[in-house]
C-alpha cells in the first residue's frame, strides 16, 4: 500500500513538524494534557489539521512524540557548567525557582495523566525520569555532592513531590514551605560524604 503523501503546500517536514511539537508543548505547559486536541494545536500552530494529521494520525500519536519532544526542555540543565562553581551555595534556592516554574511542572503533569492514554508516552516519560536523573548526578558530582543512584533517585523524588504540592497551592505559604525544604536538602547534601575529585595530570 502507497504511503500517504505530505500536503502539497507544506513548509519543510521538520519545520512544520517541530512547530506544532512547539506548539503542543505550550499548550500542555499553559493548560494541561486534556486540552490538546488536534483542531487546537493546528490552529495555535497556523497549519491546517490535515497537516498536523498527516505527521500525527491519532491524538495518541501527537502525545508520544510531545513526550520525546519535552525531553529537550525538562530535562535542560539547571545551572550551566561554567556557572557550578559560583552558585554552588545556592543550590537550595536554585531547586526552588525551577520548581516555581509552574509551566514546566504543568508540562510534567500533563504528561503522566497523558501516559494512562498511551504506553508510548510511559515508555517515552521513563527516558526522561533517566535523562533527568543523569543531568542532576552530574551536577551533583561536578559540585562534589553524592551522585551515586540511590541518592539521585531519592533527590529526585524529594524534589518532585515538593513541586508537585508547591503546583497544587501555589500561595505564598506553599513558596515559604518549598524554600525551606530545599534548604533542608541543600544543607543535608552538604553534610553527605563528598566525593574525591581526580587529580589533574
Amino acid at each position: 500500500m502507497a504511503s500517504k503523501a505530505p500536503p502539497r503546500d507544506a513548509a519543510p517536514v521538520q519545520d512544520v513538524r517541530k512547530r506544532i511539537l512547539d506548539t503542543a508543548y505550550d499548550l500542555l505547559a499553559e493548560h494541561g494534557a486534556a486540552y490538546l486536541t488536534q483542531p487546537r494545536v493546528s490552529r495555535a500552530a497556523g497549519v491546517r489539521q490535515g497537516h498536523l494529521t498527516y505527521y500525527f494520525p491519532r491524538r495518541s500519536d501527537l502525545l508520544v512524540a510531545l513526550a520525546r519532544h519535552s525531553m529537550e526542555f525538562l530535562a535542560h540543565p539547571l545551572i550551566p557548567q561554567e556557572r557550578r562553581a559560583a552558585v554552588a551555595p545556592a543550590l537550595g534556592e536554585i531547586f526552588v525557582q525551577a520548581l516555581t516554574d509552574r509551566r514546566r511542572v504543568r508540562a510534567v503533569l500533563g504528561l503522566i495523566a497523558a501516559a494512562d492514554e498511551d504506553p508510548g508516552v510511559r515508555e517515552a516519560l521513563r527516558d526522561l525520569v533517566h535523562r533527568v536523573r543523569g543531568r542532576i548526578s552530574e551536577l551533583f558530582v561536578s559540585l562534589g555532592l553524592p551522585g551515586d543512584p540511590e541518592t539521585i533517585a531519592a533527590v529526585h523524588t524529594f524534589i518532585v513531590g515538593a513541586g508537585v504540592l508547591h503546583h497544587a497551592r501555589a500561595d505564598d505559604e506553599a513558596r515559604a514551605e518549598l524554600q525551606v525544604i530545599m534548604r533542608f536538602l541543600a544543607d543535608w547534601l552538604s553534610q553527605a560524604p563528598r566525593r574525591k575529585r581526580k587529580a589533574s595530570r
